[in-house]
């Protein structure tokens, strides 16, 4: 598109506001469907960040959960060039549209604030959807006022987009002979901008068991507390670098004190404003982590510290029938390269029909890298309660189950960088 083309799209977008009249009285309630007319509003599909966001901005327009249903599939994409950041409304038409394809751009202007840009975007959202509009019987209670002036439209997150969430769980059970309590709190705190991606966590949790049997009482406990965090800044369409910093004990795995600093950087093969359909990244850490054991380890350590790198290569894929990730992971020491993990994940989602689909996931890991292993070795009680990690060369698990969703469409803002969490995964579902 060239300089003239998009000065007059923009100018569009900020000149005209659709504003919708529904009126008790006009042609449009008592006029017939004519031939080639689809029925009722305009289905349109928005695949893209902050999808749900746009609906209220469409009145005339039903927004749909399911592609497969929609007469007009809009997919909304962000990416950089010489000229600064742009963002792309492509229309593509379905059924009676099929072969109509229309593509609008906004350019934000430098620092403008991301409830702005939204703004524009929706206008030129709704300018888009018109064409299509008019060819429904909603066309007769449509008006479009030309505003002399475009009013501002900045609004400030007094947030800063930063969200918080706060958890407290606790569960009480018992008879005559057992008893059984568990506790798990967490805070969290994260802020997602398509420039940085920030997460911080607080976690604890406590599992404990007691039972009397022949006159004796036992009991069992197990403990842990963690705080993480994760710092990801995107550089370009394809590179982003970060950290992330994790600290806590665990009587589980024999800690009595852990700390993890790893750099990290990130190359996903496919553009990050392509994420909501595809991704291929690969995902490089490398860092030190220090160790103090609860009990001496097997290999007669109480404390030490320890350089670790690890590889991941994750794949995304969206197509029509569904969504498939998968993630292959692999770590080790620098001490002793046979101190090393394998793991790998899986998971595809198949559609049956609309809002139905079968899940199935499973994933596996080839473990030579248990370093925390206690040397005294674990009690029957920590054996049969699972209070205690014991030696082993491989884990594995698998799920499958149908999975049905309906009601309103949802969507938050997505930075793709690093994963969902730690990085090692990434997940392209509807």
């Amino acid at each position: 598109m060239n300089k003239t083309t998009g000065s007059f799209l923009s100018f569009a977008a900020a000149a005209f506001l659709l504003v919708l009249v529904f009126s008790s009285s006009g042609f449009s309630q008592d006029r017939p469907e004519e031939p080639g007319i689809p029925p009722g509003n305009l289905k349109v599909f928005i695949s893209g960040p902050g999808a749900a966001s746009f609906a209220p901005m469409i009145p005339f327009a039903e927004v749909v959960a399911d592609p497969d249903s929609a007469q007009i599939v809009v997919e909304v994409t962000s990416s950089s060039d010489a000229d600064g950041n742009c963002v792309s409304l492509l229309f593509s038409g379905r059924r009676m549209f099929e072969g109509r394809v229309d593509t609008l751009k906004y350019r934000p202007a430098a620092g403008e604030p991301a409830e702005t840009t939204r703004k524009e975007v929706g206008r030129l959202l709704q300018l888009g959807l018109l064409r299509f509009a008019a060819q429904t019987p909603s066309a007769g209670r449509i008006d479009v006022v030309f505003e002399d002036q475009v009013k501002p439209t900045a609004v400030a997150d007094p947030w800063n987009f930063w969200v918080f969430s706060l958890s407290v769980n606790g569960f009480l059970s018992g008879e005559k002979s057992y008893q059984y309590q568990s506790w798990y709190g967490s805070a969290t705190a994260n802020r997602v901008t398509p420039e940085w991606k920030i997460r911080m966590a607080l976690e604890f949790s406590r599992y404990k068991n007691g039972y009397d049997y022949q006159g004796f009482h036992y009991e069992s406990a197990s403990e842990s507390r963690n705080a993480s965090g994760l710092v990801v800044r995107s550089l370009d369409e394809h590179w982003s670098i970060g950290a992330s910093v994790a600290a806590g004990d665990s009587t589980y795995n024999n800690y009595d004190f852990q700390l993890a600093v790893k750099p990290a950087v990130e190359y996903d093969v496919f553009p990050y404003s392509e994420s909501t359909k595809k991704q291929l990244c690969f995902l490089y850490y490398i860092g030190p982590e220090f160790f103090r054991y609860r009990e001496e380890t097997i290999f007669n350590k109480r404390r030490e510290t320890l350089w670790k790198e690890t590889l991941s290569i994750a794949l995304g894929l969206k197509r029509p029938w569904g969504s498939l990730s998968a993630s292959l992971s692999g770590s080790h020491y620098f001490h002793d390269f046979r101190k090393n993990r394998l793991r790998l994940d899986a998971e595809i989602s198949w559609r049956i029909f609309q809002g139905l689909s079968l899940n199935i996931d499973g994933g596996g890991s080839r473990i030579r890298d248990q370093l925390a292993l206690p040397k005294g070795g674990a009690s029957l009680e920590e054996v049969l309660l699972r209070r205690r990690q014991l030696a082993t060369g491989y884990d594995y698990y698998l799920s499958a189950g149908l999975r049905y969703t309906f009601g309103s469409v949802h969507s938050t803002l997505v930075n793709p960088r690093f994963g969902s969490g730690s990085g090692t995964s990434i997940s392209i579902s509807y």
